[in-house]
């Protein structure tokens, strides 16, 4: 049975939400294998050394990177319709929340992605800084917090488009963007290999997780072209996720239709469960006296702040994003990372727990 007849059968939201539901199972199952961390790579930088965990990262974001603008060149990906290109963006937003995401994300021991998967294995901690975050994100969206999210953004528009479009703006073009990326998986390698010497497993899980993103991408492009309604091409992002998955535990008659965040999510916490209890890691973790409550719940607020007004997590619009090479999608990775390295810093000179 082909993709035609699948969406005839079942129609385009179940599919969207099976695919959704398939690409998080997998993402969370080799993010916590791997202990896939954006927090962690962060820190290993401001400690003046591109390390082990430092390794996963980028060998995760490089294959990202080659595997979705591999998707590109092949014409199985139109990145000019997406949420990251087609409509007017801010500059304002992923810079300025996106320091608040990374303080945040210092403050909370993971980013939104690392907090789902560290939830599904027991963390305690990690769950009630998801829930903190999710709460945060709607009401961001639609709740109090709307009118400050709205004012911010409206500060440094950009028109859609290719002035979003780096490759456009740089005139290096789909080749330009293939050979980019081919050069940062090459890098990936490099540092893998050096820092992970026999440990090939590893670096495949870790090539899985940026894979997971460009089949997110790839199986969205293939409904779209598909499908008889419009349908919205996207990848692995937590943020809007988490919210709707939110607004379906409260109320189910003001959530909205079934599509790929509605499969995302609970399929990331079963895979990283699975991958938890296949490695014997599974363990009921409560707040010790060293990790303070307020903190992890201001880190929570601060990053649902940031996700909104930035456009994602360092997932959804670090590496989704900026596998497309999305202009503000990248200056909210590059934000991210300033925001978490200020933060780590201050850390260290108050003597907070990290």
């Amino acid at each position: 049975m082909n993709l035609a007849s699948l969406l005839e059968t079942w129609g385009d939201t179940q599919i969207l939400a099976a695919a959704g539901a398939g690409v998080g199972f997998f993402f969370g199952l080799a993010a916590q294998r791997t202990r896939f961390c954006a927090r962690a790579a962060v820190i290993e930088t401001c400690q003046g050394q591109l390390g082990p965990r430092f390794a996963v990262w980028w060998l995760g974001f490089s294959a990202c990177l080659l595997a979705v603008q591999s998707l590109v060149m092949l014409g199985g990906l139109q990145p000019q319709t997406s949420r990251f290109m087609a409509p007017i963006g801010s500059l304002s937003g992923p810079v300025m929340r996106s320091l608040l995401f990374g303080a945040g994300m210092i403050m909370t021991r993971g980013c939104a992605g690392r907090l789902l998967v560290l939830s599904a294995n027991g963390n305690l901690r990690a769950a009630i800084a998801a829930l903190v975050f999710a709460l945060t994100v709607q009401a961001s969206i639609a709740g109090w917090l709307a009118p400050v999210r709205q004012a911010m953004v409206s500060w440094w528009q950009i028109d859609g488009g290719p002035g979003r479009d780096l490759l456009k703006i740089t005139g290096m073009g789909p080749m330009g963007g293939l050979l980019l990326a081919a050069l940062a998986f090459t890098s990936g390698l490099y540092f893998f290999v050096k820092t992970h010497p026999q440990r090939s497993a590893l670096g495949i899980g870790s090539i899985a997780v940026g894979l997971t993103v460009a089949a997110g991408w790839g199986l969205t492009q293939a409904i779209a072209g598909q499908s008889f309604e419009a349908v919205q091409i996207q990848s692995i992002s937590f943020s809007s996720a988490t919210a709707e998955f939110l607004m379906r535990i409260l109320s189910t008659g003001t959530a909205p239709r079934f599509g790929f965040d509605a499969g995302l999510l609970p399929a990331t916490l079963l895979g990283s469960l699975v991958g938890a209890l296949a490695g014997r890691e599974f363990k009921w973790e409560s707040f010790q006296a060293e990790n303070k409550l307020g903190h992890y719940l201001t880190g929570a607020v601060l990053m649902g702040m940031g996700a909104v007004m930035a456009g994602g997590c360092t997932v959804g619009a670090g590496m989704t994003g900026g596998s497309v090479f999305s202009l503000t999608a990248w200056l909210t990775l590059l934000a991210i990372w300033l925001g978490a390295s200020m933060a780590w810093r201050l850390h260290r000179r108050m003597g907070w727990p990290l």
